[in-house]
């Protein structure tokens, strides 16, 4: 079989692209649910698409925050989301 989980990645994480599964970028974990939602619009606002991963864990823990999201965009566009970051001065945290 060709597909693999994917991974939290990184910067020096696998690339995984097979059979239609695109491969991600893990940018940063949090807990801060207000920080992650600007980030987000943030990225989308320099062009690239950002996923938050682990969203559904707040189900399970029952909204306290204690388990971090990852933020992650598509392994392409990791180096133009990284720049958008760090001109935002948004570094703090970043894998």
């Amino acid at each position: 079989m060709g597909a693999r989980a994917l991974g939290a990645g990184g910067a020096g994480g696998p690339k995984v692209r097979a059979r239609g599964i695109l491969a991600m970028r893990v940018l940063l974990l949090t807990t801060d649910p207000v920080r992650l939602s600007f980030l987000v619009a943030l990225l989308r606002d320099g062009g690239c698409s950002p996923v938050v991963l682990d969203q559904a864990i707040s189900a399970i823990e029952g909204g306290i925050g204690i388990f971090p999201r990852r933020l992650a965009v598509p392994a392409e566009e990791e180096a133009q989301a990284r720049r958008v970051l760090r001109e935002a001065g948004e570094t703090e945290g970043l894998c």
